[in-house]
């Protein structure tokens, strides 16, 4: 899909490079728009938009590193990857944090990570 979705996630960014390079890299999305306010990425099975928040509210938001969880989010997507253990990597290495126990499931494996600004998100790795 290059176009519009019909379904996908918006996440306000405070540093959108850094927020879109996390989820272009832990789910393997590619950028198809970009400009200085947003990012659209496309993976096989999600699009996001990375919103740039306007400066003079971001200005008042700090942003912990490593980043802390907002546990207090209403919504928490769910992103179904190839390997939980490379996600969980590369989620590191992109300045998140993974959070939390492993969960099995029938027929998957769960772990949240926050993305580097704290916003969590649930990971999945099929096993069956």
């Amino acid at each position: 899909m290059s176009g519009s979705a019909r379904t996908g996630v918006l996440i306000y960014a405070k540093q959108l490079d850094k927020v879109s390079s996390f989820y272009e890299q832990v789910l393997g999305a590619k950028v198809l728009h970009a400009d200085s306010e947003h990012r659209v990425l496309q993976s096989p099975d999600v699009q996001l938009i990375i919103h740039a928040i306007p400066p003079q509210f971001a200005e008042q938001i700090t942003i912990a590193v490593p980043p802390v969880p907002r546990e207090e989010q209403a919504i928490k997507p769910f992103f179904t990857v190839e390997s939980l253990a490379t996600a969980e990597r590369i989620a590191e290495e992109c300045g998140g944090k993974v959070w939390g126990p492993l969960w099995p499931g029938p027929g998957l494996r769960v772990r949240n990570v926050c993305d580097p600004e704290g916003n969590i998100v649930h990971l999945r790795e099929r096993t069956g």
